[in-house]
């Protein structure tokens, strides 16, 4: 698809003088994903009314498409839309919910000339879990900021060249742009606009009565992301997802620091109070984890895996295994019933590495 450019954002709302406050249009894509919809539908659902009525009274939503067709999901469960395209700007935002990464390419045309329609006329756009993928591929991100899942930001890498999804944040607002990285992420993020248009109370209500925390700010780090440390500190959490999903090139504390607005000292601060140990070290042990986890569950060869986990070679990384393990590569791949009694190293394995290791 071409490349679209919108006009500017006007980052205030009109507010409606009779109807709804908020009023959001859904696309689903074929196979979308059930619990990224009714996550964010249901959220609207509770702010909108007393109590769990459902009545539309202060937000409205509906499901529109090109046909009256059911429309599956990818558990299986079809859902049948309210109503074919008509005016966008009868919706204060437009969702485009999306499902499983290879068969977004179903997403036919009327589809995209109706969410370009909508970019012109100024109706922001929101992707939801692989609709990220599909407002780009339509040329409406150019230029945007856009969030993923962790789980998918190597496949949207490799569809889009020269982009740097954020994967490591629940969800992105930039101008007329949200995209968020699904699941649980979507009823944050429509907690974010019922707040906006509607006001906090209702949108706390919502997510209590969904056994959800109170709503979280775009920059909490995605949670579900396999981490060998445990902290609850949001800037080490975020910093541990970058380094984790930079592994096979390896980023700088520096250039994580800066990736994330602070300075590199007050990353290393919060590091030793998370942790009681640096960034470095931290960093360092995510890629040795990730090794031992390859050698000991895959076949791939002890070269392979050291450029997988971000080694100049397998001897550089042979050397830091065995500081940290205490037993080499090779002796892990030979035995690998004998991997867990050998034990994860401890605290004091790990300031090894400190001491001897700042390569």
């Amino acid at each position: 698809m071409g490349s679209f450019s919108p006009r500017p954002f006007d980052t205030g709302f009109r507010p409606r003088i009779n109807g709804p406050r908020l009023s959001i249009g859904f696309l689903l894509t074929k196979r979308f994903t059930l619990c990224a919809f009714a996550n964010f539908v249901d959220v609207l659902r509770l702010a909108a009314d007393e109590g769990d009525r459902s009545r539309h009274i202060l937000c409205d939503w509906k499901i529109v498409s090109d046909s009256s067709a059911s429309i599956p999901s990818s558990s299986g469960v079809s859902v049948q839309p309210n109503e074919r395209f008509g005016d966008p700007t009868r919706f204060d935002y437009l969702v485009v919910i999306g499902g499983l990464i290879d068969e977004i390419d179903d997403f036919g045309n009327e589809y995209i000339d109706y969410l370009r329609q909508a970019a012109r006329a100024g109706v922001p756009l929101i992707g939801v879990c692989t609709g990220a993928f599909l407002l780009h591929r339509a040329g409406l991100l150019d230029g945007y900021k856009c969030c993923v899942s962790w789980f998918h930001h190597r496949d949207f890498l490799e569809q889009f060249d020269g982009l740097n999804p954020v994967s490591d944040q629940i969800f992105v607002v930039d101008r007329d742009r949200l995209t968020c990285s699904g699941g649980v992420s979507s009823a944050h993020l429509a907690a974010h606009l019922v707040e906006r248009h509607i006001g906090r109370a209702q949108a706390s209500k919502s997510l209590h009565i969904m056994i959800i925390d109170d709503p979280l700010a775009a920059d909490k780090p995605q949670p579900g992301l396999p981490l060998s440390f445990k902290t609850q500190d949001p800037i080490v959490l975020r910093a541990l997802m970058i380094a984790q999903q930079s592994i096979e090139t390896p980023l700088s504390v520096a250039d994580i620091a800066g990736r994330m607005n602070i300075s590199k000292r007050q990353l290393e601060r919060r590091f030793q109070t998370a942790l009681d140990l640096s960034p470095q070290v931290a960093f360092m042990d995510l890629r040795l984890t990730l090794a031992r986890h390859l050698l000991e569950t895959t076949d791939r060869s002890i070269t392979t895996i050291a450029v997988a986990c971000g080694f100049c070679d397998s001897s550089h990384m042979s050397r830091m295994f065995r500081r940290r393990f205490g037993h080499s590569p090779f002796e892990t791949r030979s035995s690998r019933s004998a991997a867990d009694t050998a034990g994860a190293g401890t605290a004091g394995g790990l300031e090894v590495i400190a001491h001897q290791n700042q390569e």
